[in-house]
């Protein structure tokens, strides 16, 4: 797999990233994007994540699936909520999946409460194989369209 920091290093150009910005990794196995999103996601995250998957719609004609890693997300407000969604408007046209991994309450419940949550797939980090349907390509397993816990929102 390949892997590099998406928001800013030494081989990059400065940017003007602010210093709310979180931190972005960008990895790719075969096509299949890798996001793992650190910090908060709120307004400040839609430059990076925007170039991440931009980038990765680029140089990967054949991209299929754009994971979010969202389990170092310690707050969301609804500018992020937005970057989220508009991550989804950007793929869908050429059938790319975005997916959230392992959402965090601070994810989750913000997305369950403005209905959000059906809109992407979800799903859980090392759980092993889902149920009859198969297995996302992470090897993650599909949490309930409702919400984490099974009941609407």
């Amino acid at each position: 797999m390949d892997a590099h920091r998406g928001t800013g290093g030494p081989a990059e150009p400065d940017t003007g990233a602010h210093e709310g910005e979180p931190r972005v990794d960008v990895g790719l196995d075969g096509d299949v994007s890798s996001l793992t999103v650190t910090g908060e996601l709120t307004e400040a995250a839609r430059r990076p994540l925007v170039r991440a998957v931009t980038d990765q719609m680029l140089s990967v004609p054949t991209l299929s699936r754009v994971e979010l890693h969202l389990g170092g997300v310690s707050y969301m407000n609804s500018a992020g909520m937005a970057v989220l969604v508009q991550l989804q408007r950007m793929t869908s046209p050429r059938a790319v999946t975005v997916a959230l991994v392992d959402p965090p309450p601070a994810v989750a419940r913000p997305l369950q409460l403005t209905g959000l949550w059906r809109r992407f797939e979800v799903v859980e980090e090392g759980a092993g194989p889902a149920d009859a349907g198969g297995a996302p390509t992470s090897g993650a397993q599909s949490r309930r369209p409702d919400g984490p816990d099974g009941r609407s929102a």
